[in-house]
């Protein structure tokens, strides 16, 4: 997965993600993407040979991991012929709304993820990063969670068809629940989730428990947080758990999820983050020395969503500079002026908030390690 002519790493967009749009009313956000790289240009940190105009995917490749006749259903819904079947598949909710372009956005935001997978395998990167993916939640024959194709299923999918270890980590605030339930019984592909805990938010799922089946137990893992996490408590996880299996599973690639709906003041869940901790896990991540495949997912304030992925193109491609990219503004403000650079000031929790999540995060994490580090040898 390397050559002579590697990239560091590869921001997959194009201006034709930047033309769909989910309904006005839905708090997903395609321009998010567009956003961010709009926002690297203007800062300098994203030149012309480390963008990549991403491919279609065909309906083959969709089918990989959709059913025919649900990928039918789908077509029809925006054509008008919303049944019953495509209602019982989840369509025309108000979090899996049926909009013109619908489809031609699935198949193109999921190409964008497969066409990061190929620049990574074919070694012309060692990082490529797609923000307009990480549609976590879509299930072979149902839409859910503004998820209507799992562009990360099928990532890992045809990372393991070529014969690679796949580690699947999802730093979103909702539960990998489509992608965990692809490879529950798999052990070539381990999926990794911090998310906060399904017993508060959707999807409610991904419990310590939960840990896979047959050939694949111990090899999905869960770390459910609670309301409230800070930033240090968050990473304490991220790196008690993360480093250490990704040590003894040994991937051939990483696929990272990086939703930023944990973000402090997201409106659609409850978590205290800054982006220093997207920031900090992603470079954690690099520092196992595997390539990575890397796509959006949540985030529904759409202005700190986008600095937040920029700030995570920036550790991806070696050019985050802590002391110089820090601005006054963003989550600790509550508020979209920026007036510096990409990273959060710190944002401090109060000591009963601390004392509260701490209790819980250790119980959490002795769970998560008598459920599946012995599985591992650790």
């Amino acid at each position: 997965m390397n050559n002579a002519s590697t990239t560091q790493a590869l921001f997959i967009h194009s201006a034709e993600l930047d033309q769909y749009r989910y309904p006005p009313d839905c708090p997903f956000k395609t321009e998010r993407a567009g956003m961010t790289r709009d926002m690297l240009i203007s800062m300098g940190l994203l030149g012309d040979g480390e963008q990549r105009a991403p491919i279609r995917a065909s309906r083959g490749a969709l089918e990989r991991f959709h059913a025919p006749r649900y990928l039918d259903v789908l077509a029809a819904a925006e054509r008008g012929d919303l049944t019953s079947e495509g209602l019982f598949m989840g369509l025309g909710t108000p979090e899996t709304p049926v909009f013109i372009g619908m489809t031609d956005y699935a198949a193109l935001a999921c190409g964008a993820t497969l066409t990061a997978v190929d620049a990574v395998a074919s070694g012309a990167a060692r990082a490529a990063f797609n923000p307009s993916g990480g549609y976590h939640h879509a299930f072979p024959e149902k839409a859910s969670g503004f998820c209507y194709v799992n562009d990360v299923a099928l990532a890992c999918l045809k990372l393991a068809d070529a014969g690679k270890r796949v580690l699947f980590v999802d730093i979103d605030v909702h539960h990998c629940d489509g992608v965990q339930a692809a490879f529950y019984d798999r052990r070539d592909v381990m999926t990794l989730s911090f998310h906060e805990s399904g017993e508060v938010l959707f999807p409610g799922t991904g419990f310590v428990g939960d840990v896979g089946e047959g050939e694949g137990k111990g090899y999905a893992v869960n770390v459910p947080f609670p309301p409230g996490v800070y930033d240090e408590a968050w990473l304490r996880a991220f790196r008690t758990v993360a480093p250490p299996l990704a040590g003894a599973f040994d991937p051939d690639v990483v696929v990272l999820e990086v939703g930023m709906d944990c973000l402090s003041g997201d409106p659609l869940a409850h978590l205290a983050l800054t982006n220093n901790a997207y920031a900090d896990a992603a470079a954690e991540v690099l520092r196992w020395g595997k390539p990575v495949v890397a796509t959006g997912g949540g985030g529904y304030h759409p202005r700190n969503t986008a600095r937040g992925w920029a700030l995570v193109w920036t550790v991806l491609a070696g050019r985050d500079v802590r002391d110089d990219m820090t601005g006054l503004g963003g989550v600790m403000m509550e508020t979209a002026d920026w007036h510096g650079g990409l990273r959060d000031r710190v944002l401090a929790p109060d000591e009963a908030t601390r004392l509260q999540v701490d209790r819980a995060l250790d119980a959490t994490l002795e769970a998560v390690k008598a459920k599946v580090f012995g599985i591992h040898g650790l």
